[in-house]
């Protein structure tokens, strides 16, 4: 007997998996937290790599208004982030020479056109991929998903993606959105989309769920229009909530990420499309 292709002995084998995995078939769906509760992340290693943004970091990449991150772990390859430009997030796939068939799943952090642009990229060539999105995320925008053949998840809590990876509550903005968080052996690794909600509340929300440093906030700030008081009250909140190193890029404005530069120094880290980052 065949059913969709599995005959007889493979039914067997998947039916004792089944048994021996307590009846439970993972597909890399994620682990739902109390939005009080800590989550408990293990330490991992890996690398990330920017694969789009409006800033140049590696001369054979291209640039277009957006942002696109990958996080690759010994556990789970996750793409955060899709970028604007389908021609730009695949050139720079090429580039940088990323394997697609290598992406376990797609975290987007909003709704917005510059961050989910490029999921026909990676969806036309893996489909049926999960794509976590916020609470109160719009039905339009998963139904899309779905049509392109995304399995579209809606998380509203903080949600342990893998062991060592997880995403933020779901913070309002406006647009709800929320941020990816990787545990690595010196302290957590937050990444940002656009921080509608604030990057400063991105990263309360980061150390209050995990309860430690905060090695590096990567991403975009969306702080175009801030003035220096402004800026001096989100870095004052960001060293309060342990944050040790920043990159800020994307949305976060010249002028707001000249004053990074200058207020972290050394703890500041420049990147842009083609960025690498490896973590221990």
């Amino acid at each position: 007997m065949m059913i969709l292709g599995i005959n007889n002995r493979q039914l067997l084998i998947a039916g004792i998996l089944f048994v021996l995995l307590g009846g439970v078939i993972v597909l890399y769906r994620p682990v739902e937290e109390s939005a009080s509760g800590i989550l408990q992340l293990q330490p991992t290693s890996g690398a990330l790599t920017v694969l789009f943004d409006n800033y140049l970091y590696e001369s054979s990449c291209q640039t277009e208004w957006g942002y696109s991150c990958l996080v690759e772990t010994p556990e789970m390859t996750v793409l955060f982030d899709t970028g604007g430009e389908p021609t730009v997030l695949a050139h720079n796939i090429e580039a940088l020479d990323v394997d697609v068939q290598e992406i376990d799943c797609i975290v987007l952090s909003h709704e917005h056109w510059d961050h989910i642009g490029g999921l026909e990229v990676i969806l036309g060539q893996k489909p049926n991929t999960p794509v976590y999105v916020p609470g109160d995320f719009p039905y339009h925008v998963m139904s899309s998903i779905r049509s392109m053949g995304g399995d579209c998840v809606e998380l509203g809590n903080a949600t342990k993606i893998t062991e060592s990876i997880a995403v933020t509550d779901t913070l309002d903005g406006p647009p709800v959105e929320h941020a990816l968080i990787i545990k690595t052996g010196e302290g957590i690794i937050l990444v940002t989309g656009c921080s509608h909600p604030g990057v400063q509340n991105l990263a309360r929300n980061a150390y209050e769920l995990t309860e430690d440093t905060i090695q590096l906030v990567i991403g975009g700030y969306h702080l175009g229009s801030a003035t220096n008081y402004m800026l001096d009250r989100v870095c004052d909140e960001l060293d309060e909530n342990g944050v040790e190193c920043v990159s800020a890029t994307h949305c976060t404005g010249d002028e707001s990420i000249q004053y990074f530069r200058e207020r972290y120094g050394e703890n500041y880290i420049e990147s842009g499309a083609g960025f690498h980052y490896e973590f221990v």
